[in-house]
């Protein structure tokens, strides 16, 4: 997917649209788990759609849960639901970061390459 360290650098536009991808990547990933999250509380915690949506949203976003939980399944899928996405925030935040990265250790490398020779 990345350009090897012997090739040159990528071009300004080929370089957005590897960002834009890594974009479109890490919202579908967020879209798919808050998903999850959404049919859990709904259908675990028998909470109404707007409400599962809203602690979905914020158990995703690290601000924990607001609706109550009334019985030990939804408790479970809760915490659960909590360490999956804790995980998940991670893994985007690198899938967002690593094109970035990617470019400046590859310029690095081409810089220290030029004063070499």
């Amino acid at each position: 997917m990345y350009e090897h360290r012997t090739k040159k650098l990528l071009s300004r536009k080929a370089f957005t649209k590897r960002v834009l991808l890594h974009v479109s990547l890490a919202l579908g990933v967020i879209a798919a788990v808050l998903a999850i999250g959404i049919l859990g509380y709904h259908f675990l915690a028998g909470i109404a759609w707007i409400d599962a949506l809203l602690d979905a949203s914020m158990i995703l976003g690290g601000m924990g849960p607001v609706s109550t939980l009334q019985t030990s399944g939804a408790k479970i899928f809760a915490s659960c639901y909590a360490l999956f996405c804790g995980l998940i925030i991670i893994g985007v935040a690198t899938l967002l970061i690593a094109p970035f990265a990617h470019r400046l250790l590859h310029r690095l490398h081409i810089e220290g390459k030029n004063e070499e020779e």
